[in-house]
This record gives structure tokens, sequence and C-alpha cells, in this order.
């Protein structure tokens, strides 16, 4: 397994995902180290001279007019993260709290932060160690960052609370022990450095981008199964159809989908059997298109915010004059730019789910399924075949819509109207990745439809090459329903197949696609 070298500039959402899921080890670029250690000195200087700053010689939120004094520093860091640590609910899991630890030592080795090398090496210690704080996944407003989700992962930093170890739940005392590191005792300005952030709702979009961009190429290629069950007319997807509007993602589908269907002899064209499709096949590279640009813009957002320095005060060293020095209260720990990009994220995932939906209500539904028999089933009255799997799929899609309304628009005012507009981002990153999860789901439950129309339909000997792998890979795991049957093994087999990306990988190694999509911008 790799090592991503973090350096605060140049990590990117690969890097994420290899360590927060894949378990690669994390190690601090020693480019880092000298603006590490130069913010340090600014903070070490405030202190020596009394200086008003805050965060670092006052209280936070409402307090920050209170002066601490330099003995009560200490005390002060403390406090603050045992006091904000106060989430709620289940906890996050465990790759979305490997990726905050990873995006916080990463935010911190821009320089600008305050806190010691040492602090920053006991936390990168921690994560490779595989000591995964449990954080609440409830609790943060989205600014002044994500503040009760990061202290959790400080306060076992310095030994207190929970960890999940070696597959059990201890404390983070005994954790830190086991694993032979010391709990860190908190500078001046180091609770505010490694708490105030947006590094949990940046850990969740990370991934949930990550899985976006997969989940619609996947999309595409359930999509053309389900088109060669339907004998769906390819006119729709001629290029100069799509390049007369100029949209990239509407574009870059219309030239998947053909190349999806190259090959296919189960497709129809225009005139043959009918003059034009219903929208859910004519106008896949318009709705999956548009999922794609969103997606994109998301990736992008979240992308810039894994190099982000997100803290307040930031500490601005001035190289020229080792002396010298800003240090400037601001806001960028608020997550309004991620907040409304995961907004936007769970709205285009919920359109992939919306329209895999009535693709199913095509296949299963008699009078728009071009000679389907009802419900996908032989001897229907007697077998209920899929009628049902699309009840599951419709509930899903509802419940996409509740969760696509966007958190960001509301805003709760905190810490006595002093932080007076919130961007509930956390939330909103949250909601995304739930819509992910259904998402798969529905595209799951079209993949079996689909397979189960072409067996109907007489077999994959008519398929395109790169779709006929792909209904190898589901029927390789769930065989055609002759008649009713308990689905339940066949639901999971097939998301199994969506999430783990071997229905993408194993159409797109048939293409002969660049399949590897760790980066947004290497797709485009």
């Amino acid at each position: 397994m790799e090592t991503v070298v973090l350096d605060g500039r140049e990590a990117c959402i690969k890097d994420v995902v290899l360590v927060a899921r894949y378990g690669a080890t994390a190690e601090l670029a020693d480019e880092a180290v000298p603006r590490i250690e130069a913010s340090r000195e600014i903070v070490e200087r405030c202190v020596d001279e009394s200086l008003i700053r805050y965060g670092i010689t006052t209280g936070f939120g409402k307090f920050c007019d209170v002066v601490i004094s330099r003995e009560s520093n200490s005390t002060l860091q403390r406090n603050l993260i045992m006091s904000h640590a106060v989430g709620v609910g289940k906890p996050l899991p465990e790759e979305v709290v490997r990726a905050m630890m990873l995006l916080r030592v990463n935010a911190i080795a821009v320089g600008d932060s305050g806190a010691r090398l040492s602090t920053v090496m006991a936390l990168l210690d921690m994560l490779n160690a595989g000591i995964v704080p449990v954080v609440p996944e409830k609790g943060s407003l989205g600014a002044s960052g994500d503040l009760a989700p990061l202290s959790h992962i400080a306060i076992a930093l310095c030994g207190m609370g929970d960890c999940f170890y070696r597959g059990r739940r201890v404390p983070a005392a005994d954790a830190l022990a086991a694993a032979g590191l010391e709990p860190v005792e908190l500078a001046a300005k180091e609770g505010l450095a490694l708490i105030n952030g947006t590094q949990c709702m940046t850990a969740v979009g990370a991934l949930a981008a990550y899985d976006a961009w997969k989940l619609a190429r996947t999309a595409d290629v359930v999509a053309a199964l389900t088109m060669q069950a339907l004998r769906g007319i390819t006119d729709a997807y001629d290029p100069r159809v799509h390049e007369a509007r100029g949209q990239f993602g509407q574009i870059e589908c219309a030239a998947n989908m053909r190349a999806l269907l190259a090959g296919s002899t189960c497709v129809t064209r225009q005139g043959q059997e009918r003059v034009q499709d219903p929208y859910t096949l004519r106008c896949v590279p318009q709705i999956h298109g548009a999922s794609r640009d969103a997606i994109g813009y998301a990736f992008d957002v979240v992308s810039r915010e894994i190099n982000a320095a997100t803290d307040n005060p930031l500490i601005f060293a001035n190289p020229d004059d080792p002396s010298g020095g800003d240090i400037i209260s601001g806001g960028n720990f608020h997550g309004q730019p991620v907040a409304l990009a995961m907004d936007f994220l769970g709205i285009a995932v919920a359109e992939l789910a919306n329209v895999s939906e009535r693709r199913i209500e095509r296949l299963v539904n008699p009078a728009l399924s071009n000679g389907l028999p009802a419900f996908l089933v032989k001897d229907g009255g007697l077998n209920s075949g899929f009628m049902i799997v699309q009840y599951s799929a419709a509930s899903l899609v509802s419940e996409n819509k509740v969760l696509a309304h966007p958190a960001s628009v509301d805003s709760i005012p905190s810490s006595a109207n002093q932080e007076d507009h919130v961007s509930m981002g956390t939330i909103a990153a949250r909601k995304a990745r739930e819509i992910l999860e259904n998402a798969r789901t529905v595209l799951s439950l079209e993949l079996l439809a689909a397979c189960q129309a072409i067996d109907l339909r007489g077999g994959p000997g008519s398929l395109s090459p790169a779709t006929a792998a792909a209904y190898r890979a589901l029927r390789s795991a769930a065989p055609m329903v002759e008649k009713d049957r308990i689905m339940q093994a066949d639901i999971q087999a097939a998301l199994a197949l969506v999430s783990d990306g071997t229905i993408l990988r194993v159409a797109e190694d048939v293409m002969g696609a660049d399949i590897e999509g760790e980066t947004y911008d290497e797709e485009r």
C-alpha cells in the first residue's frame, strides 16, 4: 500500500480515499515542517508578549473579549475541547473519521494554524496506528466549522473519550497506550487549531463525491442494459445532437452510451419500430449528464477545501522577517462553500435514482415495455415477479426527495448571536451520503430488472460486449427469476456489485476505458 504525503497543498480526493477506506499510511512532507514551525513561533511570541489575540490569549465565541492569563492557557485549550465534545447520535463510520484526521493534519500542514509540530505528528501517529476516535455524527452547525465532531478527535488525542481500536471500542487512553503513544497536553492555540475547521463535512463530502462519480458512470452501464431490454432507439445519442447544445456532461454521457451500446443487435433505429423513445431512454445524456456536471462541481469544491486552512485565527509568518508575522481573525471555518456543493451533490445523485426508478417502471409495466411480460415473470398472477421491486425503488426515490431538501438554506444563530449565520454543511454532506446509499440500491434494482428482461427476450447473445460483461457479472451472483422466490439475496448481490465498482469495471474494461476515476479532472 502506498504512502500519502501531506504538504497542505497537493492532497486530492484519491489520497483521502486511500487512507480513509483502504488503510494507506500518511506522512508529513518535509517542506511543511518549516511552515508549521514558523507559525508556531508567532503564537509563542504572542503569548510571551501578552498580546490580545482571539483564541490564543482570549476566550472563544461570545467570550472573545475575556483575556486569559499565560498560566491558564493550557487549561483554556483543554477546557475548549472537553466542553465542545458534545456530539450526539450514532458514531460516524470509521472511514469518515480517518478522513477527518487526515484532513486536519493536512490543514495544519498549510502552515497557518499555529499548532506545534509535535502535536501534528501525534495526530498523524494516531491515524497510522489505526486508532479511530468515536465521533458522534450529529451536532455540527458547519460554522465555526465542525466544532463538536472535531472535538471528539481532539479529546482522544489527549487521552480522553473512546476510540475504536483493533475491532473494539475502548477508552482512548488505553488505545494510545496499546499503540505505544502518549496523550498530548495542548499548548496555546492548539485546541482551536484542532477543532475550528470544516474537516468533518469535507471528509464526508470527499468520500461521497468520489462514490457519486463512480455511481454516475455505473448508471450509464445500467441504463444501457435497460436500453437494450426495451429495444431503445440509439439515434438520440448521435453526437451532433449533444454538440448542438454544448453541455459538457451531456456530451460525455452520450459518448459513453454510444460506447457501451457499440456492437449491440437488440437496439433499434429511428422509425424502425417507433419514431422516438420516452424521456427516460431518449434523454439519458441530458439527465445523467447534468448530474455529472453537478458532481464535478462538488468534486472541485471539495478538492480545494482539502488543501485549505479553515481555522481561526490564521497565523501568517513573514519569510522576510522571522520576527514579524500577522495573526488575523477571519471566517474560513464557515462551511458555506461545502454546504452548497453537498446540497447540489445530493440533488444530482437523487436524480440518478429518480430516472432509474422510472426505467424500472417501464420494464415491469406491460403497457410500456414493448412486449415484455407483466412484472417480468412467466405465469403472471401465480407469480408476482418484480412487482414489489418497483415499490421498493419508488420508496427510496421518495425518501431521497425529502433528503434532497437543501440544508444550506437554513441557519440558526449561536453563541449568543456572535455566530449569527451558520452553514449546516455537515448536515448537507451527511444527507448527500444517505441519498447516495439509496441511489445505489435503486440502480441495483434496475440492474436486476434489466437483466431479467434481457433473459425474457432470449438471453444476452445480442447484447453489446461491454454490457454483456456487466450482465455476466450480475448473473454470476444472482440467477434469473423463473418463479417467485425471496429476492433479498439477489438484491444484496446486485448492490455489492454496484457498490464495489464491479459492474462499472467489467464494462469499462471491455471498452478499454480509463476506469481509475480517482479525480474528476482526470476523467474530464
